[in-house]
């Protein structure tokens, strides 16, 4: 992967740091792209050694995708991308009984539309024979009723997965998605110490822990290596068997 341009979103922190941090560790060179945590971008940087820039760009509102667009042109001085990765989302808004309009608006716009649009306008940068890797969730595959319609926007991402595999296989670029379950990151660990949820998903996870943001980073990164070339239109669990028990 020696010298592949790779844009991750949402990369300021947690998975999305470590998606940036492990392709830059193979030799990628990566936008680090941040919604509204400069400083976390920045950070996320100099932790690749310097082997990157930032872009800084709100998803989820108009001219997202411009302001996206416009940054990484300048950014790669004329080189293709080779490496798109979708990890930006906006997070759960609740069960139906107390989930809003507007928090319902934002979960499509930053979870759907902005990286539907983002593949569209960025496709004449990717290189024959690019990846083009969305986060998903295994919230697609559970009947949560506090995620409802957060994963009613990560099942449209699977979708948009599987159509663009098709429509982009005659360039040989893969499209694929990777779907994480519980996974603890410097960014969410108050969550996990809700007193039991740990002990909770850890007794429902075949592997037995909480995933970490490196599990998942180490997942995309092969699905962005050469050696995944003949792996186009997937849904890769990375959960560590999250309710593989269940049902």
């Amino acid at each position: 992967m020696n010298d592949r341009v790779a844009l991750v979103t949402g990369a300021s922190r947690g998975i999305g740091r470590a998606i940036a941090e492990r392709l830059a560790a193979a030799g990628s060179y990566v936008a680090v792209h941040y919604n509204q945590d400069k400083a976390g971008a920045e950070e996320t940087l100099d932790r690749i050694g310097g082997r990157g820039f930032v872009i800084g760009a709100e998803l989820g509102v108009p001219g997202d995708v411009d302001a996206v667009v416009e940054q990484l042109t300048a950014g790669l001085s004329g080189r293709q991308l080779e490496v798109l990765v979708n990890n930006a989302a906006a997070q759960p808004a609740g069960p139906i009984g107390t989930d809003s309009e507007e928090a319902f608006d934002r979960l499509i716009a930053v979870n759907v539309r902005a990286p539907y649009f983002l593949i569209q306008r960025l496709l004449p940068m990717v290189a024959d024979g690019g990846r083009i890797i969305s986060v998903s969730s295994v919230a697609t595959r559970m009947a949560n009723p506090t995620q409802t319609s957060f994963a009613m926007t990560k099942g449209a991402v699977e979708t948009m997965t599987r159509t663009l595999a098709q429509e982009l296989g005659r360039r040989s670029i893969t499209v694929n998605a990777v779907a994480p379950g519980a996974t603890r990151t410097e960014a969410n660990g108050a969550i996990f110490e809700t007193p039991g949820l740990s002990e909770l998903i850890v007794a429902q996870t075949a592997l037995g822990r909480l995933g970490t943001g490196e599990d998942v980073a180490e997942v995309v990164a092969f699905l962005a290596s050469p050696e995944a070339r003949w792996i186009t239109g997937q849904v890769v669990d990375a959960s560590g068997g999250l309710h593989l028990g269940v049902g």
